[in-house]
């Protein structure tokens, strides 16, 4: 079929492959390695963080919530030398009930945060982690807006640990953001019990966001965080909502009327706002404004901090006795025992807890 004869002449086109790279020996990836995670010694830390450079921020935030002992000593020089630049930011907290919007009201109230030039950390405390070892707030991914401004920086609290230990380092976060250079900090809660009262000592103003006609089940819950709110915020005030929303401001508004003023002398407000409508979020500001305007006057700003800067130096103590009690060899060892005796009804249960104890101080 004029093919020469023993030649057959196939359709199929072989086209040259990739030239295959050199094979990379353990040395050339060790060196890689080596080279992509390079150890920043403490100075560099805090240089870049002076410097806000988000990247080792973000690192030296990652050792801080390390488990590790090596790198909380790293932490701890790191937040050593940063603190004398801290202190010059405002600390908020913002609570509120599942469902409440804080995710939405956040992303809006940052950006109008951030477009009168202000530098806004947004931190987040999520007692539930201790549980399930991640995070229900997950959420913050939505915060598209807010996320992508230059002068944000959103970082959601540490997976898994006690609340205690994530509030601790929730409050060292925040003087490296200070260090950095944000002068406005939220601090987020998921709004359920606990951890409004450690977010609470940590902030100069606290925030109740709260829906219009959520029944009276979150009364109780309503009641304890209510007598620390320097504010509520009615949320999703917008649409056939807002009548609601009013009745609900004005209920509120009697309710903090009831409570006794705090020591800060201010009388909490209550306000109506809409998220995505974008209205009454700059009078939330405004009344923050002035929240920290009178608390200035009259010093209890500056009282209120020194007083928390107190507290978390005896909770950290606790928390580090605690810590230290719980990973003796000793306890650890008898811990399982005296527990069964307890259960068995042999001691009672102050007798067991002194007799860990006594040993636990013989020992150290």
């Amino acid at each position: 079929m004029g093919t020469e004869p023993g030649k057959f002449k196939s359709a199929l086109k072989v086209n040259e492959g990739i030239t295959q790279p050199a094979i990379v020996s353990g040395e050339s990836l060790a060196n890689f390695k080596s080279k992509r995670k390079k150890k920043l010694s403490i100075d560099e830390y805090v240089e870049g963080i002076l410097s806000q450079n988000r990247t080792i921020l973000s690192q030296a935030i990652t050792l801080i919530e390390s488990s590790l002992h090596k790198h909380q000593e790293t932490a701890q020089q790191i937040i050593e030398k940063c603190l004398p630049y801290t202190g010059k930011s405002v600390r908020i907290g913002i609570t509120g009930v599942p469902g409440v919007g804080k995710s939405s009201f956040i992303e809006t109230l940052g950006m109008n945060v951030v477009s009168n030039g202000h530098k806004l950390a947004v931190l987040a405390i999520d007692p539930s982690s201790e549980r399930s070892g991640g995070s229900i707030m997950g959420d913050k991914t939505r915060m598209e807006q807010l996320s992508a401004q230059p002068n944000a920086f959103i970082r959601p609290s540490p997976s898994a640990g006690s609340l205690g230990g994530v509030a601790r380092k929730t409050r060292e976060v925040i003087y490296l953001c200070e260090a950095a250079g944000f002068d406005v900090i939220f601090i987020e809660t998921v709004g359920v019990g606990q951890s409004e009262v450690v977010v609470h000592s940590m902030v100069d103003f606290f925030l109740l966001l709260m829906l219009a006609g959520a029944g009276d089940e979150l009364q109780g819950i309503k009641r304890g965080i209510m007598e620390m709110a320097d504010a509520i915020a009615i949320t999703k005030a917008d649409g056939a909502n807002i009548e609601k929303a009013n009745l609900a401001k004005t209920e509120f508004q009697n309710a903090l009327h009831l409570f006794p003023k705090g020591g800060s002398g201010w009388l909490p407000k209550a306000l109506t706002c809409s998220a995505h409508q974008n209205q009454g979020i700059v009078a939330v500001w405004e009344t923050i404004e002035d929240y920290l305007k009178f608390t200035k006057w009259n010093n209890h700003f500056f009282s209120n901090r020194i007083n928390q800067s107190k507290f978390w130096m005896h909770q950290t103590i606790k928390e580090s006795l605690l810590d230290h009690f719980y990973k003796s060899h000793s306890i650890q060892y008898k811990l399982d025992h005296v527990e069964n005796e307890v259960l068995a009804g042999k001691v009672s249960s102050f007798e067991g807890a002194r007799m860990l104890l006594n040993d636990y101080f013989k020992k150290i």
